[in-house]
């Protein structure tokens, strides 16, 4: 590849940020963000800087694999295509399907959708984007008959009221965060923030509404009611654009006062009441919200809620007003174009009759699916029940981030015939493989992803591809052409996939979709290759007031809140899951990432003091969390964010990395009754204390994979090495024998119960391994700085060299790797008064301004303790 500098976009969240990443090498890249693109104008966050971390080879899969065996792209392809075409041949389309990934380009999606849907001739194709924004989908459609976000990051810029709706967007969309706290800095925008856990989000805020879970229907719902009240019901534009089915004004007028609906959230109706009126005020809001309210049993009721209070008042359409749903993966739009759900066909068709008919004439489909496919949950049950009998998985991991995830396993084992094509040789699900096909990684891929404002990108490579991987439309189109359809999958190119893609879009057209890509039908490679972002729809793709129904009008629909069950006996406290700033879904890239892992360096179930001492916990415990699908071990995490009753665990943890922390398998696999997405947010748990003999860490050079005898184990990538943390109750000295050959030095103290060894390699740390029964561990920080000196002796052991500097702290700032114990030494040093002054001592937020948030809360609590230790 050249070493000039290549335009690409990042390959994590739905904000679809531009990168310019310059490589220095075969496997090493500088990253920095595109000033020029208009999502990120340069910015990137965390995950997005340290990119250049995870592009090495460390754990890829290089070559195909049938079972444990090497072989030959043609063997495998051929097996591939062979059990396919038996397994449908003998009981029929409905028995294979393919479960696909946000993570895919735009044009692998398009090639794997067309090949299931119009030549295999079943819809059982879906994707992980399922669990995550397939709610928001459910619910513009019956809103706006399409799936069109009605909203840009332009409208964050122009708005002087956001609310944020079950998004932690400090954390999760960094990005979109700073363009947020830009808006109230220049034009004092108003920031309220609905959520059930007070998060870093939450900082700052203008108001904060911590409601009870699974309550937003009602909250939204009365939201409607106070602004018919209240007379801020926009009554023309109702009448002229909008219908709204019977009875529907009469329940919201009914049982949805101020009161009531302040006692179904669990909120104060004063806080509730200061919500209310401020909406009300303000006709430039943008409701924008992600997976706290997807991610629900009634998710797409949810949806529309905030969708009806935006068309009542007429705040959409209109510059700095509209409700905004912001995706998690970085191609989840891009896979609701083409039909990648096993709900939708493809170019934003359904499977009404007419559509089935224009997509089989476009493909000229042999055995055209004409009806919905099984959803991600549905799907796997059919696994797991013997009806699908061939599975494909592309670029995700479902044995890990599937609610009740020991029963998807189950199903993977039991599978007659599983394919895995993936960049990670081994994952939870991939383990379970027949074959395994190596897939192209990011930095290697070519084609286009669409953000969450609807803006299409190119992805373009500035990696060769390492070993003998392939893209994946390359892969799927080898197999399409090895069951006998060669004339139908013959794209040479990326470019060839994206014209037919948008052919397929402005096809039999004629205005009735708002996704029309025309003016790419015929683009040439030269100007594939050079394509500027360009977002289809345009700033605001209903400012005429026509939608895409049958009326051109949009649609009202009715919501009811549901029932949220009390919590029961043996099940009394709520789990609540989600992600962390500084990982990404199952962590096979960020997990690479040494400066990345030690944000959170475990698993953590985060739960209200008076939770914990009710049952005997502290800050740091190992606990279990129980659920009736499953349970995992946690370490302990005290927080005033949560609510009583109620607790918190993240979804990156897996096998591969940790005995314990595995929330995929603790959700319940209930699902929306419209989306088919699960509800992940609100499962009905207990917790426990769980008690180990001795505590400890285990550092070792290299970044071979190492499974740990003990009870509790997590692993992390740090410089030089891996960094393990462990507790359990066997005998310490079988981790011990871990420790590679080498001179060993070691100190013991029967008394305190602690061990302390290391491995001395000619002169260089090979590892070290420290116990504790009763006392305190050091820090890991110098010792992980050994892993890359000269000459280490035995005052390793001390776990400190003459003159080093003092503990750093837990890592704050991921960007400038800058810890707590720093920025609370120069806060009372230098005396800050803010958080610009902490960037301007120390640099901490100064990069993506993801840290921003806790930086404030550690100015007030430093200069509360300041001032507490003065009087």
């Amino acid at each position: 590849m050249s070493d000039a500098a290549i335009r690409t976009t990042c390959a994590y969240c739905g904000v679809g940020c531009g990168i310019s990443a310059t490589p220095t090498g075969p496997r090493s890249v500088v990253i920095k963000g595109d000033d020029a693109h208009p999502a990120n104008a340069g910015r990137l966050c965390s995950k997005g800087t340290h990119l250049g971390e995870t592009v090495g080879l460390t754990g890829r899969l290089l070559h195909p694999m049938i079972g444990n065996r090497r072989t030959s792209w043609d063997k495998a392809l051929d097996l591939v295509a062979k059990r396919f075409r038996e397994t449908v041949n003998r009981y029929g389309p409905d028995s294979v399907a393919f479960y696909v990934s946000g993570q895919l380009m735009t044009e692998d999606y398009y090639v794997a959708n067309k090949l299931m849907k119009g030549f295999i001739g079943s819809a059982n194709i879906d994707t992980n984007s399922r669990l995550c924004m397939s709610s928001a989908v459910a619910g513009h459609n019956r809103a706006f008959g399409e799936d069109v976000v009605p909203a840009t990051y332009d409208d964050l810029d122009e708005a002087d009221l956001i609310v944020l709706v079950g998004s932690n967007t400090a954390w999760c969309h960094p990005i979109v965060y700073q363009r947020i706290q830009a808006a109230r800095a220049t034009r004092g925008t108003k920031l309220v923030v609905i959520d059930p856990r007070r998060t870093e989000t939450c900082e700052g805020a203008d108001l904060h509404l911590q409601v009870k879970p699974g309550t937003d229907v009602a909250l939204m719902n009365g939201l409607l009611a106070w602004c018919d009240r209240e007379g801020v019901t926009d009554p023309d534009y109702l009448a002229d654009h909008v219908s709204a089915p019977e009875g529907f004004w009469e329940h919201i007028r009914t049982g949805h006062d101020l009161w009531t609906t302040a006692r179904t959230c669990e909120v104060a109706p004063a806080l509730l009441e200061q919500f209310y009126r401020l909406f009300a005020a303000t006709p430039r809001t943008v409701t924008l919200f992600s997976q706290g309210i997807n991610q629900s049993i009634r998710g797409t009721d949810q949806v529309n809620a905030i969708i009806n209070a935006h068309l009542a008042t007429g705040r959409i359409g209109k510059l700095g007003a509209a409700p905004f749903s912001i995706t998690g993966q970085p191609n989840a739009m891009g896979g609701r174009e083409v039909g990648g759900l096993a709900s939708t066909l493809a170019a934003h068709m359904d499977f009404a009759p007419e559509h089935v008919e224009c997509v089989k004439t476009f493909w000229a489909a042999p055995t055209m699916a004409t009806g919905p496919g099984l959803k991600a949950v549905d799907l796997f049950r059919a696994i797991g029940e013997g009806r699908i009998k061939a599975l494909w998985v592309m670029a995700t991991n479902p044995a890990v981030s599937l609610p009740d995830a020991g029963r998807v396993r189950e199903a993977l084992e039991a599978c007659p015939f599983l394919v895995v094509s993936d960049i990670i040789a081994d994952t939870d699900t991939s383990v379970h493989a027949h074959v395994r096909l190596p897939a192209a990684g990011w930095g290697e891929k070519d084609g286009t992803v669409t953000n969450s404002d609807r803006t299409v990108s190119r992805q373009r490579p500035f990696l060769a591809q390492p070993g003998e991987t392939m893209p994946d439309w390359w892969i799927v189109k080898e197999v399409g052409r090895r069951m006998g359809w060669r004339n139908a999958f013959t794209y040479d190119r990326p470019a060839d996939i994206w014209r037919e893609h948008a052919r397929l879009t402005a096809y039999r057209n004629e205005g009735r979709r708002v996704l029309n890509l025309r003016a790419h039908a015929t683009i040439g490679n030269e100007a594939y290759d050079a394509m500027e972002p360009f977002r289809w729809g345009g700033g605001s793709p209903f400012a005429d007031g026509r939608f895409p129904t049958a009326d051109g009008k949009a649609r009202l629909v009715l919501t009811k809140q549901m029932d949220v069950p009390a919590p029961l006996g043996q099940w009394p406290m709520t789990l609540n899951t989600g992600r962390y700033r500084d990982q990404w879904h199952t962590m096979t890239r960020t997990g690479l990432s040494p400066r990345l892992a030690r944000h959170r360096e475990e698993p953590l179930v985060e739960i209200h003091p008076d939770d914990a001492q009710a049952l005997g916990l502290s800050d740091g415990d190992l606990a279990r969390v129980r659920t009736p699908q499953g349970d995992s071990i946690f370490r302990v995490a005290l927080s005033e964010g949560q609510r009583v009753g109620e607790i918190f665990t993240p979804i990156h943890w897996t096998d591969q990395v940790a005995s314990g922390g595995r929330t995929g398998l603790l959700p319940r696999p209930l699902v929306d009754p419209h989306s088919g997405q699960p509800g992940f947010k609100s499962t009905p748990a207990s917790v426990e204390k769980v008690t180990t003999e001795w505590r400890g860490f285990l550092i070792l050079r290299g970044d071979d994979a190492v499974k740990l005898p003990c009870l509790w184990s997590t692993r992390i990538s740090v410089p030089g090495g891996t960094l393990f943390e462990i507790a359990g109750n066997s005998d310490p000295a079988r981790i011990e024998a871990i420790l590679p050959k080498g001179d060993r030095v070691e100190a013991i103290d029967v008394s305190r119960g602690t061990r302390r060894v290391a491995a001395i390699i000619e002169g260089r740390l090979g590892g070290v391994l420290f116990i504790t029964r009763t006392g305190l561990l050091p820090s890991r920080d110098w010792l992980i700085r050994q892993l890359e000196a000269e000459g280490v002796g035995g005052s390793v052991l001390a776990a400190r060299g003459p003159g080093s500097q003092p503990d750093k702290g837990a890592t704050i700032c991921v960007c400038f790797d800058i810890g707590l114990n720093q920025i609370v030494a120069a806060i009372r040093a230098e005396q800050l008064v803010d958080v610009a002054a902490i960037g301007k001592a120390l640099g901490a937020g100064t990069n993506c301004g993801s840290c921003r948030p806790a930086l404030a809360n550690i100015l007030v609590q430093t200069v509360q303790e300041t001032l507490h230790a003065a009087e």
